[in-house]
């Protein structure tokens, strides 16, 4: 596994793309409305920041209200996400999603519950 991306939840990604894009020199590439959602994806080179903005009530917005803008989950890609997903089991990790589904970008996700993870919220991601 290696580093994906970096999910940030935001009030505002237009707005923060840009500000990333001026101050870190990124380039956006990917964007798209996804479940409830406009993500925007900046390329840092050797991995993803991930913009989250709300576009409906959802998992994103209820993290905004009771959290503030911020990190929201950190992302690992795997070649093998039901294989990671069964490493995880095996550990004893507590699993957000048993079973992978699809995520942004067409990509395969599952995520780890932060309980189990040092308080982090861990998405597996395939490509």
């Amino acid at each position: 596994m290696h580093f994906d991306h970096a999910g940030v939840a935001t009030d505002d990604a237009a707005t923060l793309a840009e500000r990333f894009a001026d101050l870190f020199e990124l380039e956006i590439a990917h964007e798209e409305e996804f479940d409830g959602m406009r993500v925007v994806f900046l390329d840092t080179g050797n991995g993803y920041v991930e913009l989250l903005e709300p576009l409906e009530d959802g998992t994103i917005a209820r993290y905004l209200e009771n959290n503030g803008p911020g990190i929201h989950h950190l992302a690992l890609a795997t070649d093998d996400i039901e294989g990671a997903l069964e490493r995880a089991r095996e550990l004893g990790v507590e699993l957000v999603d048993e079973e992978p589904r699809p995520g942004a970008w067409g990509h395969t996700v599952a995520f780890l519950h932060p309980k189990s993870t040092g308080g982090i919220l861990v998405e597996f991601v395939e490509h």
